[in-house]
């Protein structure tokens, strides 16, 4: 890459969680979105950006600042086995499993672990590239935030009480950072709105990017996180209209920290994208979830209180609508005889097994099996090479010429491939059908809502908004935004 040159234009990143086509059409129906209807007058639309698998916010996140698949970052999914640390890795399932393992571990993974320790150090971020080359960037709620300047988090008083967690943590941050209540931007308003989930909500988001404007201080590159709309979107559908109408709130005031919504063009590419869709869930529960004890009730579970034990046999890591089950003894859990038994159930679109590098899929709705790897004489829609052989419809995949074109489950050889060498372990990758979701012993559920993790496209598709710039993404995946960051911090003076 040519060396970067201090741009004219900044580049801002908005990051809302859940954007997607469906929901955003039909609040743009609505007529109460105004902001989001300014943005996409003033620019390009595109409504179908693919994200990697699983398809959970750190797992996306890590890929977006890192730009490559887990394989590579190592940050596997929200939640994952650990095999050289012998324990259970969730940054934030839901309260109850926290608790199960311990608050103080958790914790500890969620807030330094998962940028520090997990998220692999040779993958340099946006972040760090740019302050290599002499430019300024900020972060604001994004949950990996990877820089190289020295930071000081300050965990509040209270959740240090009742976790155990060191009061102060040196982190790596970028030079403007913002991370709900444990640092902030804003002197004035440091308390707004950080009562609610510490910080790590819509309104403080936009209160700390309003000061960035008013304070004529935003960098090079910024990178805002709004999280609201993902629990919306759980409790209410895939196409719940109330959460993009208080995001758009929250971008009206971002809008209205200058004299015109025009002005806020002039010298900035506004960046707006999803991070995961979500899928339907059907509203009968006892239909909706998959509970995984109950399928595989003849081996011995891991307990999450309990920790891994020497009677154990398997670990679930469930990831909502994807989950991995390890096997700790393929002698009494041999993982070809649990996937034989998840065929069994038809709410189950994707199992897939790994032998060294092939990658085989077989589906409780399909018969025969899939098998690929790379490096083949098969070329999908992204420039990647592939060996294909067996039953191509359990993917979706249509073929013509050697081509691949991907249906369902969009760039899904590569997002399957690289989750299977996200991290050490012997284990099986399930996807469930749109309609339902896995459960384990405390998962989170969204009976008659949405939830997401899985490959489907329900889970995989999001928005992008682009004002400010006609460049694009070399290829509309969430993988490529990093690359094409870049380059407009190189080119974007020609814009």
């Amino acid at each position: 890459m040519a060396s970067l040159q201090s741009p004219k234009k900044r580049v801002i990143l908005l990051m809302i969680d859940t954007l997607m086509d469906s929901a955003l059409q039909a609040a743009l129906n609505s007529g109460n979105v105004p902001a989001f209807q300014f943005f996409m007058e003033s620019g390009c639309y595109y409504p179908n950006v693919v994200s990697p698998f699983p398809t959970m916010s750190v797992n996306v996140d890590s890929t977006l600042l890192t730009g490559v698949y887990c394989d590579k970052h190592n940050v596997p999914g929200l939640v994952w086995y650990n095999q050289k640390e012998k324990r259970i890795v969730n940054y934030g399932s839901h309260v109850r499993e926290l608790y199960k393992l311990g608050l103080k571990q958790s914790m500890e993974d969620v807030f330094f672990n998962l940028n520090h320790v997990h998220l692999n150090q040779q993958h340099k971020t946006i972040h760090q590239i740019l302050h290599n080359e002499g430019l300024k960037t900020s972060s604001i709620n994004a949950l990996l935030y990877k820089g190289n300047h020295p930071t000081v988090l300050k965990t509040p008083f209270l959740l240090s009480k009742i976790t155990g967690m060191e009061r102060r943590m040196e982190v790596g941050s970028p030079e403007l950072f913002s991370y709900g209540a444990f640092q902030w931007l804003n002197p004035v308003k440091k308390y707004a709105s950080s009562w609610r989930k510490y910080g790590f909500n819509d309104k403080f988001s936009a209160n700390e990017m309003g000061y960035l404007i008013k304070q004529n201080k935003l960098p090079n590159f910024t990178i805002v996180y709004f999280p609201d709309l993902d629990q919306s979107v759980h409790k209410n559908g895939r196409t719940d209209i109330k959460g993009i109408q208080k995001v758009d709130k929250q971008l009206q005031k971002i809008l209205n920290q200058y004299s015109s919504w025009e002005e806020a063009l002039t010298n900035n590419i506004w960046i707006i994208s999803g991070d995961n869709g979500q899928s339907w869930i059907s509203g009968n529960k006892k239909e909706a979830l998959i509970d995984l004890r109950d399928l595989l009730s003849s081996y011995k579970i891991v307990k999450l209180k309990n920790g891994v034990t020497s009677q154990d046999e398997i670990v679930l890591g469930v990831n909502e609508r994807m989950t991995f089950i390890y096997s700790l003894d393929n002698q009494k859990a041999p993982l070809q005889e649990i996937a034989k038994i998840l065929k069994n159930d038809d709410r189950i679109d994707v199992i897939a097994i790994r032998n060294g590098k092939t990658i085989t899929v077989t589906s409780g709705l399909h018969e025969g099996s899939l098998q690929f790897y790379p490096d083949g004489e098969f070329v999908d829609e992204y420039e990647q090479n592939w060996f294909l052989e067996g039953n191509t419809e359990i993917l979706n995949l249509s073929i013509t010429n050697k081509k691949v074109t991907y249906g369902d489950y969009p760039d899904a050889l590569a997002r399957l491939y690289s989750s299977f060498f996200s991290h050490e372990g012997e284990y099986l990758i399930v996807s469930a059908k749109p309609g339902y979701e896995f459960i384990g012993e405390g998962s989170p559920t969204h009976v008659g809502g949405a939830s997401h993790g899985g490959l489907h496209k329900e889970d995989s598709l999001v928005s992008l908004i682009v004002s400010g710039t006609t460049s694009m993404p070399k290829h509309l995946r969430i993988i490529d935004y990093k690359n094409w960051i870049l380059s407009m911090m190189v080119n974007c003076n020609n814009q």
